[in-house]
């Protein structure tokens, strides 16, 4: 990946990076925490490496052509008002003030991730490239002569790994729901992936990124009623049983974000071979590699 940070040095604030100023987390101990973490989740699958590292000092500029300075974001920031609208970033400039692209066909990078403040106005992902499909954000614009699909991830470091790994899960989502679009309702195996208890009742699974085989609501994690679930099932495939078990939170990680993403991603088949379809029994292939 290439790793692009927007981390402003504010002067008024005694020459303080932006993150320092608000307590936010160090984006380069994000990336390290997630690159282990999505390693973990693919039991190996995924070895990211940071190819590149650019940080700057300065504020990213949205499609309408405004960018904060360190005056204008402080107070917009302390008063919980008058932030920019519209508030998406405008991701050619982004893509050009790195050479992402020519770096991409050198075969130099397949990602780049972006990490910048709230309201820097980033997609959790978006993908671009000849074949670009919607992976929870727009077709990144201008990017068609791009020769292969590649992702950018945006990650925000006012919070956590467990959001980053929440990003990731929805450009799962996305990618596999396209995956299996042509697929007969009956051999569609990513909607029996994420089936779960409000929705199939008797019948959950895995669930989804917000919903956990028990959860009553979104990001109901914590829930502690017990469901049967054939979670673990899916650790099994392609040889699956149906064998399901009562299971609760205490199985995820008791309402934690980011154990709750490691535990759903570890669930994704991820091995050799293909079924009938021609769809791969290594899921990663199509949420990483793109190969689709």
């Amino acid at each position: 990946m290439l790793v692009l940070i927007h981390n402003p040095i504010t002067e008024q604030e005694g020459g303080r990076k932006l993150n320092q100023v608000m307590g936010w987390n160090d984006p380069d101990q994000l990336a390290q925490q997630y690159i282990r973490d999505v390693g973990e989740a693919s039991w190996g699958r995924v070895r990211y490496e940071i190819a590149e590292r650019v940080e700057i000092d300065g504020f990213p500029t949205k499609v309408d052509g405004f960018a904060y300075t360190d005056a204008s974001y402080l107070q917009a920031w302390r008063s919980r008002s008058g932030f920019h609208q519209p508030d998406a970033v405008f991701y050619p400039e982004l893509l050009q003030r790195v050479n992402f692209i020519h770096k991409l066909e050198a075969g130099l990078v397949d990602e780049l991730w972006l990490f910048a403040f709230p309201y820097a106005g980033y997609f959790e992902s978006c993908m671009g490239g000849r074949g670009a499909i919607w992976c929870n954000g727009t077709i990144i614009p201008g990017a068609e002569r791009a020769s292969r699909k590649f992702v950018v991830m945006g990650f925000n470091y006012e919070r956590g790994v467990g959001e980053m790994l929440e990003d990731l899960g929805h450009r799962a989502e996305n990618i596999m729901a396209h995956v299996f679009q042509r697929v007969p309702p009956q051999a569609n195996l990513w909607q029996r992936f994420i089936q779960y208890d409000k929705t199939d009742p008797g019948r959950a699974a895995c669930g989804n990124v917000h919903f956990a085989p028990n959860s009553r609501s979104d990001y109901d994690w914590g829930h502690t009623r017990s469901v049967l679930s054939t979670a673990d099932d899916w650790l099994n495939y392609p040889n699956l049983t149906g064998q399901a078990r009562p299971m609760t939170c205490a199985d995820w990680g008791r309402g934690d974000i980011r154990l709750h993403h490691i535990w759903w991603m570890q669930r994704f088949p991820h091995v050799a071979g293909s079924n009938e379809y021609g769809i791969a029994h290594n899921w990663w292939r199509y949420i990483v590699g793109l190969e689709f």
